[in-house]
């Protein structure tokens, strides 16, 4: 390791307890159970915990307000990578599957909203699969997410609702995020299929070179380069290889544009940026804009590290 990295790690490790976890684990390959243990009892996965109301919720309710949400605040701590076994956190989800599934068998995001929500469902997957809640309570929500799967290989949270006809990258990146931490918790319900689904989606992401047109080339959403975190619902090219590095996906050139621009986006000390994250009432701000972020430094990194670019 160069005296240049050894700087860059030493910084990470200067860090939030969840951000020294992640990097003992994906950049030093020293899985530390005892390190994450305290992720709930200081720092940022703290911090989320304490916001938490009487009634089991955060925000004012499982999809209200963005971004302090009960939805978006489970998500948020699922990425702190608190204890799967935090029993606050595994309260919360047996009520909302208690009391907010669908007739279609997906969680619903508002009282008035009667049709369950592809993308919210796919991080619901996502989050329920990592806090180890039953399988039988996450079978209709598997159920719903591949009765949506779209002709193109990917989903589209407008399938169900709008009438879509071509897949979305937000919505299929939220899924495969779902699936794969489904899989990686040893769930077997309707593995095959989700599988299947895995292979198609992350072939509708690699036909798009992960951020360009199918059809012009063009760049589908500049925002699409904008390296945010949380991204949370957001489509982006850390977001969608920092997938693929977890999901041990080979390598493919079509992949290559991307991990250019997310190089290029290093300062010379080595680190990356936080830029204005997207808008919405935070319970507090993990980083400032503007300035070196630990989040896009260590993600990034792990990224390039997987597909030994960081040379």
């Amino acid at each position: 390791m160069t005296d240049k990295n050894k700087k860059i790690i030493s910084w990470l490790l200067e860090g939030d307890v969840s951000i020294q976890y992640q990097t003992y684990r994906d950049l030093l390959d020293d899985d530390r159970p005892r390190l994450r243990k305290k992720i709930e009892s200081k720092g940022w996965g703290l911090q989320f915990l304490s916001c938490r109301h009487p009634n089991g919720l955060w925000g004012k309710d499982f999809y209200q307000p963005k971004w302090t949400s009960t939805h978006y605040t489970l998500l948020d701590l699922r990425n702190t990578c608190i204890s799967p076994e935090n029993k606050i956190i595994c309260e919360t989800l047996n009520a909302i599957f208690k009391n907010l599934k669908g007739a279609d068998g997906g969680i619903l995001p508002v009282g008035t909203v009667k049709k369950s929500d592809v993308c919210i469902n796919g991080m619901v997957l996502n989050y329920s699969s990592y806090f180890h809640v039953n399988e039988e309570l996450l079978k209709s929500v598997v159920d719903f997410l591949l009765s949506e799967k779209m002709k193109d290989g990917g989903f589209n949270c407008q399938s169900n609702r709008k009438g879509a006809v071509h897949s979305s990258l937000h919505s299929t990146l939220s899924v495969l995020e779902g699936i794969l931490e489904y899989e990686n918790s040893g769930y077997k319900y309707r593995l095959d299929e989700l599988r299947n689904a895995k292979r198609s989606s992350q072939e509708f992401i690699l036909t798009h070179r992960l951020f360009r047109s199918d059809k012009t080339g063009e760049v589908i959403n500049p925002n699409f380069l904008k390296l945010c975190y949380p991204p949370r619902w957001h489509y982006d090219i850390l977001k969608a290889m920092d997938y693929f590095q977890f999901g041990k996906v080979k390598y493919d050139s079509r992949m290559e544009e991307s991990i250019d621009i997310i190089k290029s986006k290093r300062n010379k000390e080595g680190l990356w940026k936080l830029p204005a994250n997207y808008p919405g009432q935070t319970h507090f701000d993990m980083e400032k804009p503007g300035n070196p972020s630990r989040w896009n430094t260590l993600r990034a990194l792990r990224v390039l590290r997987f597909y030994k670019k960081d040379e």
